[in-house]
């Protein structure tokens, strides 16, 4: 145990970690901060862009809404399956190496559904995607855990969370311009076209992040997997993970169509819903990383839950409404979902030793992404559209959704009460 604690604390000090105790953060820390903010930019921007894209998708394609949900599941699924494949062998290579081919190849995965020629071209387009987008974001999380402690990576996931933020305030209204004007592809080009720098600063700019490789047990791939995807601590952390995505990708895929359709919202219009939603979660995002390191990550993420499930309601029964009303509770429930995000990806982060945290943040992500595909084609078979062209069963999806928040809230309880005992023990054997 002597030798763990040595171990984080090393890991602490690469590149600057807990080096200078009068910063919050050394200059390289603030670099790898923005970078991976960006880099996670571009990866959100290309699965939520997918949201505001229903409406346009269903009418141009022709499909149904069941249809398009397997769009979105699609990327979710082999982005799953990739987390898992990608486990065993997470922790045996230095993390920028691993960045960079999996960002290469979700660039790729981009490009191709910027040239996709219809519904099917798109669903295989999708799926390269997400073997290569769904992995990132572990690495992102192993990078982040690698590089900063505990106390401070609520204030990390706040900085890194305020991508989805950007992403809605320019990103998002951007892209449907550029749907709008000359395609539904160049949204996913443009991402590509943006993704590229990123992935060359990363190259010439990041160092080796690789002292993990001097912590990790020698043993085979598959082993380090099944014993890392078998330790029952970690297995709650997978299960709260699985849960935590549930409300997202049950609601979200469907939330653009629900607002132009049930809620009078002119396609036109509905960029601004995305803008002030996110204008509001760029001062969010950092407010509440902040407020998670100091009243306690899992108070933060009860309190973001316990804002949603009043919030769900109200949303999912809306009918025709004035922008207005949209714009408040929709930024509301947006705010509810980052104090639910920021605290819990900074919490799970500490499960992990840090042998294993490259194989543990891999399996949590393709937990997460199977849960929300899984979740995906759940909606799409409760989620209808009536001859009048109006979205039914809706409000059904907000009250599975609530469910999905109580049980998340139960086994987050039993992962912060883990972490605890575990920094305790540490505590204890530091001073002894």
């Amino acid at each position: 145990m002597n030798t763990e604690i040595k171990q984080e604390v090393n890991l602490k000090d690469q590149h600057g970690g807990d080096q200078l105790r009068e910063r919050v953060f050394s200059k390289y820390q603030v670099f790898v901060i923005v970078i991976v903010s960006l880099l996670q930019f571009t990866v959100i921007l290309d699965f939520i862009v997918m949201a505001p894209l229903g409406a346009q998708l269903i009418r141009i394609l022709k499909i149904t809404p069941s249809q398009f949900g397997w769009v979105v599941s699609a990327y979710a699924f082999s982005a799953g399956i990739a987390g898992i494949l990608a486990a065993g062998f997470a922790d045996r290579f230095d993390r920028k190496k691993m960045l960079l081919f999996f960002y290469t190849g979700f660039i790729v995965g981009t490009m191709l559904c910027g040239i996709a020629a219809g519904y099917q071209w798109l669903l295989l387009a999708r799926v390269v995607t997400g073997l290569f987008g769904g992995v990132l974001f572990s690495i992102n999380m192993a990078i982040v855990a690698d590089l900063f402690p505990l106390e401070k990576r609520g204030r990390v996931m706040g900085f890194v969370q305020m991508a989805f933020a950007v992403s809605q305030v320019a990103g998002i209204p951007v892209g449907l311009f550029l749907a709008g004007r000359y395609g539904w592809h160049m949204p996913f080009l443009m991402i590509a076209g943006l993704g590229i720098p990123v992935g060359l600063v990363i190259l010439r700019w990041m160092k080796p992040i690789d002292l993990h490789l001097k912590t990790r047990a020698a043993q085979r791939p598959l082993a380090h997997l099944i014993k890392t995807a078998s330790r029952m601590q970690y297995v709650r952390a997978f299960l709260a993970t699985a849960l935590l995505s549930t409300g997202g990708f049950l609601m979200m895929p469907y939330s653009s169509a629900f607002l132009v359709h049930n809620v009078g919202v002119d396609e036109k219009v509905l960029p601004i819903v995305f803008v002030v939603a996110g204008f509001v979660g760029l001062f969010a995002g950092p407010l509440i990383g902040r407020l998670s390191d100091r009243i306690g990550k899992f108070r933060m993420f009860i309190a973001g839950s316990v804002l949603a499930s009043l919030l769900v309601p109200i949303l999912t029964h809306l009918s025709i409404t004035p922008l207005w009303e949209v714009l408040i509770i929709n930024t509301a429930m947006y705010t509810a979902v980052f104090s639910r995000m920021i605290p819990s990806q900074a919490l799970i982060s500490g499960v992990p030793d840090a042998k294993d945290r490259g194989a543990f943040m891999s399996i949590n992500s393709s937990v997460q992404q199977l849960g929300g595909g899984i979740a995906s084609v759940i909606g799409g078979w409760i989620i209808g559209q009536n001859a009048e062209g109006l979205l039914v069963h809706y409000d059904i999806l907000g009250w599975v959704t609530i469910g999905a928040f109580f049980v998340c809230a139960v086994l987050m309880y039993a992962v912060n009460s883990y972490i605890m005992s575990k920094t305790a023990a540490k505590e204890t054997l530091s001073f002894s």
